[in-house]
Protein backbone atom coordinates (compact mmCIF):
# COMPACT_ATOMS: atom_id res chain seq x y z
CA UNK A 1 0.00 0.00 0.00
CA UNK A 2 1.52 3.35 -0.86
CA UNK A 3 1.28 6.14 1.14
CA UNK A 4 -0.68 9.08 -0.11
CA UNK A 5 -0.37 13.17 1.31
CA UNK A 6 -4.17 12.58 2.95
CA UNK A 7 -2.81 10.08 4.68
CA UNK A 8 -0.43 12.10 6.58
CA UNK A 9 -3.30 14.25 7.63
CA UNK A 10 -5.43 12.09 8.89
CA UNK A 11 -3.11 11.38 11.35
CA UNK A 12 -2.12 14.54 13.25
CA UNK A 13 0.18 13.38 16.03
CA UNK A 14 1.20 10.75 18.30
CA UNK A 15 -0.11 10.93 22.17
CA UNK A 16 2.40 9.76 24.66
CA UNK A 17 0.63 9.82 28.55
CA UNK A 18 0.32 7.43 30.73
CA UNK A 19 -2.48 5.96 29.71
CA UNK A 20 -1.33 5.72 26.05
CA UNK A 21 1.95 4.01 27.29
CA UNK A 22 -0.07 1.46 29.61
CA UNK A 23 -2.26 1.03 26.59
CA UNK A 24 0.81 0.13 24.65
CA UNK A 25 1.55 -2.88 26.41
CA UNK A 26 -1.69 -4.62 25.03
CA UNK A 27 -0.28 -3.69 21.52
CA UNK A 28 -2.56 -0.47 21.26
CA UNK A 29 -1.04 2.57 20.14
CA UNK A 30 -2.90 5.71 20.61
CA UNK A 31 -3.02 9.16 17.73
CA UNK A 32 -4.59 12.67 18.16
CA UNK A 33 -6.59 12.55 14.55
CA UNK A 34 -8.20 14.82 12.31
CA UNK A 35 -11.77 15.81 13.62
CA UNK A 36 -13.87 14.05 10.61
CA UNK A 37 -11.48 11.13 10.12
CA UNK A 38 -13.43 7.80 10.11
CA UNK A 39 -12.63 4.87 11.42
CA UNK A 40 -11.55 3.18 7.67
CA UNK A 41 -9.91 6.17 7.20
CA UNK A 42 -7.84 5.82 10.42
CA UNK A 43 -6.68 1.89 9.68
CA UNK A 44 -5.56 2.82 6.08
CA UNK A 45 -3.30 5.42 7.31
CA UNK A 46 -1.79 3.67 10.20
CA UNK A 47 -1.50 0.77 7.80
CA UNK A 48 0.21 2.93 5.01
CA UNK A 49 2.72 4.89 6.82
CA UNK A 50 3.73 2.68 9.24
CA UNK A 51 3.77 -0.64 7.52
CA UNK A 52 1.81 -2.62 10.08
CA UNK A 53 -1.63 -4.50 10.14
CA UNK A 54 -3.78 -3.22 12.30
CA UNK A 55 -6.45 -5.03 14.42
CA UNK A 56 -9.03 -2.84 14.99
CA UNK A 57 -9.28 1.15 15.73
CA UNK A 58 -11.67 2.77 18.71
CA UNK A 59 -12.22 6.35 18.41
CA UNK A 60 -12.98 8.95 21.49
CA UNK A 61 -14.25 12.55 21.10
CA UNK A 62 -12.72 15.01 24.17
CA UNK A 63 -14.43 18.02 24.55
CA UNK A 64 -12.61 21.41 25.01
CA UNK A 65 -12.39 22.78 28.35
CA UNK A 66 -13.19 26.33 29.48
CA UNK A 67 -10.13 27.98 30.71
CA UNK A 68 -9.61 31.59 32.09
CA UNK A 69 -6.85 33.31 30.85
CA UNK A 70 -5.96 36.56 32.59
CA UNK A 71 -9.39 36.83 33.75
CA UNK A 72 -10.42 36.33 30.18
CA UNK A 73 -12.36 33.48 29.30
CA UNK A 74 -11.79 30.97 26.84
CA UNK A 75 -12.49 27.02 25.08
CA UNK A 76 -9.86 24.55 23.80
CA UNK A 77 -10.16 22.97 20.89
CA UNK A 78 -12.06 19.85 20.67
CA UNK A 79 -10.04 16.98 19.78
CA UNK A 80 -10.65 13.26 18.64
CA UNK A 81 -8.23 10.46 19.58
CA UNK A 82 -7.91 6.92 18.07
CA UNK A 83 -6.85 3.66 19.87
CA UNK A 84 -5.21 1.83 17.15
CA UNK A 85 -5.20 -2.22 18.16
CA UNK A 86 -2.11 -4.19 16.39
CA UNK A 87 -2.10 -7.68 15.09
CA UNK A 88 0.25 -9.87 17.15
CA UNK A 89 3.60 -9.03 16.15
CA UNK A 90 3.04 -5.43 15.30
CA UNK A 91 4.56 -2.55 16.73
CA UNK A 92 4.88 0.98 16.38
CA UNK A 93 7.86 3.08 17.77
CA UNK A 94 5.86 6.07 18.25
CA UNK A 95 9.26 8.05 20.34
CA UNK A 96 10.97 8.07 16.54
CA UNK A 97 8.56 10.25 14.79
CA UNK A 98 6.81 10.24 11.49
Amino acid sequence: MSVKPEHYDVIVKPVITEKSTLASESGAVVFRVAKDATKPQIKEAVEAVFGVKVKAVNTTVTKGKTKRFRGIAGVRSDFKKAYVTLEEGNTIDVTSGL
